[in-house]
């Protein structure tokens, strides 16, 4: 790839700035020296967590999903990142609203203020077998990007970790501890190819500075792991006691309903134990060749995401 096209007084957009990967990538964009940061997010605990690390200079909180004038602070950027995404919950609303609907509100702000490029962070379940709320708005909102006409690239990962990783395996990890048993659906033997969020930033900010054309990308990744092979490595690093114990999937099922029923935002749902059990394999491109980012190994992944002096014990809300 060619030399960056960015100067680190250019402003920089993230939509979405307070998640697992916007709070990864603002790290990034810090340490590499850039002074321009805008962060736009509508989670206020979450934003003032962003706020307080100081990694980006203005924190806006806002709900993308309705036009306002967080869409005025695209004025003079250079480049945004599209980040923001509903990833759990049962109400399909939520995911309209969040997916869809604040993709729209996003690419008329950056058609209005001429913004010359901008990194949308897809998913890879548009290429998925699963169906539900997140994959069928996750294909929307990637449909409206490529048929903006706006310059942009597009990010595919698959399932990221890492630090201020509230779902996924960082709520595992902190589950793990609270619990005398923890429960594998089935066999557990269903392949996974996490993605370190660090390794993945370093990907989004590469393509920031160079600014390919209109390519998508698939991101996996490196390693194919077990699920419950992963469960185990986290057990190790955070020293949880808990017993790994394997239950039939059917009641591991009627447990993460009954959960729903009590809370409408589960970190887990019946939906992505579906998803999570459906066996196939997601593209492996050579992304540290293409983007010149030395993928981490996932043992000193996991060692690095749960025992980090600073950043491990930093929890986002729901």
């Amino acid at each position: 790839m060619s030399t960056t096209r960015l100067a680190p007084d250019d402003k920089i957009v993230l939509f979405g700035a307070a998640g697992l990967v916007g709070q990864n990538l603002a790290l990034l964009l810090r340490e590499a020296g850039y002074r321009n940061i805008v962060g736009i997010d509508k989670h206020p605990v979450n934003a003032g967590i962003l706020r307080k690390l100081g990694t980006v200079d203005t924190v806006i909180e806002a709900d993308m999903a309705a036009p306002g004038p967080w869409q005025d602070a695209l004025a003079g950027a250079k480049v945004c990142v599209m980040l923001q995404a509903q990833i759990g919950g049962e109400i399909h609303a939520e995911y309209v609203a969040n997916n869809v609907t604040s993709t729209e509100n996003a690419l008329d702000a950056i058609q209005r203020h001429q913004v010359p490029y901008f990194v949308h962070i897809s998913s890879s379940v548009v290429n998925s077998l699963a169906e539900d709320f997140y994959t069928e708005t996750k294909e929307a909102q990637e449909k409206l990007v490529v048929e903006s006409g706006l310059a942009h690239c597009i990010l595919r990962p698959t399932l990221m970790f890492g630090w201020f990783d509230r779902k996924h395996l960082g709520w595992l990890s902190r589950f793990m501890k609270k619990i005398p048993v923890f429960p594998i659906p089935g066999s557990g033997r269903y392949l996974r190819q996490p993605l370190f969020v660090e390794d993945f930033a370093r990907i989004i900010m590469r393509c920031m500075e160079v600014q390919p054309a209109g390519d998508i990308y698939n991101i996996s990744g490196r390693e194919r792991i077990d699920y419950i092979d992963i469960i185990r490595m986290i057990k190790q690093a955070t020293g949880a006691s808990a017993p790994i114990v394997n239950i039939p999937y059917r009641l591991f099922w009627l447990m993460l309903k009954a959960y729903s029923l009590v809370n409408s935002n589960p970190p887990f749902t019946t939906k992505q134990l579906a998803a999570l059990s459906i066996p196939e394999e997601f593209e492996l491109i050579p992304w540290w060749d293409i983007f010149g980012v030395t993928p981490t190994p996932f043992a000193q992944a996991v060692e690095r995401t749960f025992k980090h002096p600073k950043y491990s014990s930093i929890v986002l809300d729901f």
